[in-house]
């Protein structure tokens, strides 16, 4: 009987593996893990370029932005919420402003056009319903604006998210709130 080598007990290794203690693989095994494993980097990487074409793909909404607070009594120092955003391509859009359980509380635009890639700049007063008139106006920094006034009731205190409903694409909703304080 041989000695084993050192750290390994018995002289010789188990029954139906190699010297070097690992099973024999099967005839034929060998191209078939190849082929597998270059299938697996082709995907992985259909799968990167997927990834990063599609978080280049500029969205039909950019740019959104709005106030995060604002409280529309005499005593707050914002009494109006201000909304912003640019369309990928020139629509019709119908501007909301819903509540947590994704009921319309007020109507700021209906089926208003815009150009593509121009910034368009609302306030929301914080009434509920639909506006009877606009207010057209600039911000500080010459952006135009639009002002929905209404006579509607004044919504409770609470987080509002903004719909942005398109005419030739799916509604957008705000990832941000905009939240109305109370006195």
């Amino acid at each position: 009987m041989t000695e084993a080598p050192p750290g390994v007990e018995g002289g010789s290794p188990p029954a139906g593996t190699h010297a070097h203690g690992t099973a024999p693989t099967a005839p034929g095994s060998a191209p078939l893990a190849r082929w597998l494993f270059a299938a697996l980097v082709v995907a992985c990487l259909a799968a990167f370029l997927l990834t990063q074409r599609l978080k280049h793909t500029p969205t039909a909404v950019q740019e959104l932005d709005m106030t995060p607070f604002f409280s529309p009594f005499p005593s707050g120092h914002l009494k109006r919420a201000a909304i912003s955003f640019k369309l990928e391509h020139a629509e019709s859009v119908t501007v909301t402003i819903i509540d947590s359980a994704g009921d319309t509380v007020a109507t700021l635009v209906r089926d208003h056009r815009l150009p593509r890639y121009r910034t368009f700049s609302l306030r929301w007063n914080g009434h509920r319903g639909a506006p009877r008139r606009y207010v057209y106006a600039r911000t500080r920094h010459g952006l135009p604006t639009v002002t929905p006034e209404d006579d509607g009731a004044l919504a409770p205190a609470g987080e509002y998210r903004v719909r942005i409903a398109l005419s030739h694409h799916s509604p957008v909703y705000s990832t941000q709130s905009v939240t109305l304080v109370a006195p």
